[in-house]
């Protein structure tokens, strides 16, 4: 799984302005005409992806919450979070 917010250079508590600078600033140094790098073109596209994802509401919640599933974003706290609605339930 991709880490979107990794390939924009922000936390997952960005705001979507965060998200919009950070696209921005991102398609500016690698976009192909402006970078001659090997890996510009990819790059550019991830970013590009990550946009797409993390500016609709709905795509990044649903990313979000796969991310949380995963374990991705604080492991310690996630699994802390799991133990404890585990134990909730059982008591």
């Amino acid at each position: 799984m991709k880490d979107h917010y990794a390939t924009l250079g922000l936390g997952s508590d960005a705001t979507l302005a965060d998200v919009k600078k950070a696209f921005r600033q991102k398609a500016a140094f690698f976009h192909p005409d402006r970078n001659a790098a090997t890996d510009a073109p990819a790059r550019f596209r991830a970013a590009q992806e990550a946009y797409e994802v993390l500016s609709d509401a709905a795509r990044r919640q649903a990313y979000d919450d796969n991310r949380r599933r995963n374990l991705l974003d604080d492991p310690l706290e996630t699994a802390r979070e799991i133990w404890q609605n585990y134990f909730n339930r059982l008591l």
